[in-house]
């Protein structure tokens, strides 16, 4: 199935606005929903951060208040996170992109469908958006997301590099 719509939470859009890659968010999807939880975490916690500055610039995002899902919040996972996974499990088909190890395994175990930051510039490159992808990631790199040498290797075999 074709993913066109997403929930985000603030860790992807950071390091994509800070690597300079935001861009292919609204190359890649139709819709980009950012709850309200992580709109003020990267813009009004993160002042003065290149991704607050541009973020609040975009026409893009589609915010929205989430109320917590008591199956998510049982997890004890950040705002952020409970807010994305909440609004994901309640709003299918929207995907969410996450990167934080415990929401990932929350979201594994509720069924809900997830991608990560690296998981992007993959999906960036079978569209056709990008012709690699280790620039990409070592710009994600270089702007803070800590990927291990495994993730980095798993992500370029699916890229079919």
């Amino acid at each position: 199935m074709r993913i066109d719509a997403v929930v985000i939470n603030a860790s992807p859009l950071i390091t994509l606005f800070r690597s300079g890659q935001s861009g292919l968010l609204p190359r890649l999807f139709k819709q980009i929903v950012v709850p309200e939880t992580v709109w003020r975490e990267v813009v009004v916690q993160g002042q003065g951060d290149r991704a607050a500055r541009e973020l609040s610039e975009q026409s893009w995002p589609v915010r929205v208040d989430v109320v917590s899902s008591p199956r998510v919040a049982a997890w004890d996972l950040g705002a952020g996170e409970t807010a994305v996974l909440s609004h994901a499990l309640v709003t299918p088909p929207l995907r969410a992109v996450i990167d934080d190890m415990d929401a990932r395994r929350c979201a594994r175990t509720l069924g809900i469908p997830m991608l990560g930051t690296g998981g992007l510039l993959v999906l960036a490159k079978r569209r056709g958006l990008l012709t690699a992808v280790g620039d990409g990631i070592e710009k994600l790199r270089d702007s803070g997301l800590w990927l291990s040498d495994d993730i980095v290797r798993i992500l370029k075999t699916q890229a079919g590099e």
